[in-house]
C-alpha cells in the first residue's frame, strides 16, 4: 500500500477489482469515506478493454464488434446514467446508511474475511431479485429495458444504463443494513456493478469449470438474446448459482439475436430512457378497469386483459437469424463529425468531475444541461432526422459562447484553439 498509494487505488487492484479478485484484506474500510471510488477509477481500464476487444474481435472475425451509431448510444446512455451522481449522493448509499444508523439488528466486524465474503453473497442474491423483478414487473422494466436496446453485444453495452433504475433497485440492499457495515456493502455494490463488465462480449467463448459457478460472457449473452430460449433466463452478476437455484439458468446454445423482442430503433438516449415510460402511461389510461390499469404497472411487460402475469411465450416474435439491426445510412463525414464532438463531450464531462468541488452549483448545472442537449443532438444526427443540423447549429453556438466567457474548459490546455475551430 505504501508503494502503490492508498489501499484499493494502485493500478494493479484497480485492475482485479474488475475481476473481483481483490483479497479481503485490500478492500475492507472502517467507514464509508474511506471507500475508494473504484468505478470513477476504472475508467482507463474500461477504456483500454474496449480497444483490446476491437483488436481481437478483427483478429479473429476480420469485422468490429459494433458500430458507431450503437457505441456512441451506448456510451451516451452511461454518461446521462451518471449524472444525478454528480449533484447527489448514491441513493443506494443514503438509504443503506439510514437504516443501519437506526435499525440494525446488530453488527458484524468490519474487518473480518467472513463479513466481507457474506456480503459479496448478499449483494449478489439482492442484484439477482431485483434484476428479476425488472424483467418480470412492467415499471421496473421500463428502466432496465434501457440496457437491452442495444443490438450489438460488446464492452459498449455494458456502460449502456438507466437513469432512473437505481431509484428502484435500492430497496433490495436494505435487509443487508440491519447487520452489514455500510463501508463493506459500498465496496461490494461497486465490485458486482464492475464484474458485469467485462462479461458483455462476444470474443470470449467459454470458461471451462467456471461456468457452473460465475456469471460468464456464454451466460450473460443468453440473458441479452431475443431468441424465446434466452427470454427472461440468467439473472445473476457476478454469480450463476441462484440462476441454478431458482430455475432461471439456460446454457447458450442457437446463435443469440440481440436486443428487445420490439426493438425501439433509436439512437436517442433522452428518447430511450424516456418512451418506455410514456408507453406505460398511455397503456394505463388506455387500459379499462382499476384492477387491469394496477396490471399495466406491476405485472410483466408482455401482460394483457385475460393473459398470464408474463404474457404468453408463443406472443414473442420469431427469430429467423436474417434480422437487420437498425442502422440508418448517414455519410461516413457525419459519423466522424459525431465521434469527434463526442469526445470532446466525453473531456468536458471527466473535466467536470474532476472539478466538482471548485465549481459553484450554476457552473455544474451548465455543464449537465449542455452534456444533455449534445448526446440528445449526435443521437438525431446519427438517425438522420430532418431538424437534427438546426439543433446541432444550436449546440455549437451556445458551445462556443459558454466557452469564450469561461465557463468550459478542457481538461489538455492545449486542445483550447483546437474545441473553439
Amino acid at each position: 500500500a505504501e508503494a502503490g498509494g492508498p489501499r484499493g487505488t494502485a493500478p494493479g487492484q484497480q485492475l482485479r477489482a474488475l475481476f473481483y479478485a481483490l483479497s479481503p484484506g485490500e478492500s475492507s474500510f472502517r467507514t464509508v469515506e474511506e471507500v475508494p471510488d473504484y468505478i470513477e477509477k476504472s475508467i482507463p481500464f474500461f477504456i483500454t478493454f474496449i480497444g483490446l476487444e476491437f483488436a481481437v474481435s478483427w483478429i479473429q472475425k476480420r469485422k468490429l464488434p459494433g458500430r458507431i451509431n450503437d457505441g456512441i448510444s451506448s456510451l451516451s446512455l452511461g454518461i446521462l446514467s451518471r449524472l444525478p451522481d454528480v449533484l447527489f449522493r448514491s441513493i443506494e448509499l443514503i438509504s443503506y446508511i439510514y437504516v443501519w444508523n437506526n435499525y440494525r439488528l446488530f453488527e458484524l466486524p468490519w474487518d473480518s474475511p467472513w463479513t466481507w465474503y457474506l456480503t459479496l453473497l448478499g449483494v449478489d442474491f439482492a442484484y439477482y431479485c431485483f434484476h428479476r423483478m425488472s424483467h418480470e414487473v412492467n415499471i421496473l422494466w421500463a428502466a432496465h429495458q434501457v440496457h437491452h436496446s442495444s443490438e450489438d453485444y460488446n464492452l459498449f453495452t455494458a456502460l449502456r444504463q438507466s437513469i432512473v433504475q437505481k431509484y428502484t433497485s435500492w430497496m433490495f440492499n436494505l435487509p443487508m443494513a440491519l447487520f452489514i457495515p455500510p463501508s463493506v456493502f459500498a465496496v461490494h455494490l461497486q465490485f458486482n456493478l464492475l464484474y458485469q463488465f467485462w462479461i458483455h462480449t462476444e470474443v470470449i467463448t467459454k470458461l471451462g469449470p467456471l461456468e457452473w459457478i460465475l456469471n460468464t460472457p456464454s451466460h450473460h449473452r443468453v440473458h441479452h438474446g431475443r431468441n424465446p430460449y434466452c427470454i427472461d433466463k440468467n439473472y445473476g452478476g457476478t454469480l450463476i448459482i441462484w440462476d441454478r437455484i431458482f430455475g432461471t439458468f439456460e446454457a447458450e446454445d442457437a446463435k443469440v439475436v440481440y436486443g428487445l423482442t420490439h426493438p425501439v430503433n433509436s439512437f436517442d438516449p433522452i428518447m430511450l430512457q424516456l418512451r418506455p415510460l410514456a408507453h406505460i402511461w398511455n397503456t394505463f389510461w388506455a387500459t379499462p378497469g382499476f384492477c387491469n390499469k394496477l396490471s399495466v404497472i406491476f405485472k410483466g411487460p408482455g401482460w394483457g386483459p385475460g393473459k398470464p402475469r408474463l404474457g404468453l411465450p408463443e406472443e414473442i416474435p420469431v427469430i429467423t437469424g436474417k434480422e437487420v439491426p437498425f442502422n440508418p445510412h448517414v455519410p461516413a463525414y457525419l459519423n466522424c463529425y459525431a465521434l469527434v464532438h463526442f469526445a470532446v463531450i466525453v473531456d468536458l464531462y471527466t473535466e467536470l468531475l474532476a472539478s466538482l468541488t471548485m465549481l459553484s452549483q450554476g457552473a455544474v448545472l451548465l455543464r449537465i444541461g449542455f452534456i444533455i442537449l449534445s448526446l440528445a443532438s449526435f443521437g438525431l444526427l446519427m438517425e438522420s432526422k430532418s431538424k437534427a443540423g438546426i439543433l446541432e447549429i444550436i449546440r455549437c453556438l451556445v458551445f462556443i459562447g459558454v466557452y469564450k466567457l469561461g465557463y468550459f474548459r478542457s481538461q489538455f490546455s492545449f486542445l483550447g484553439y483546437a474545441y473553439e475551430v
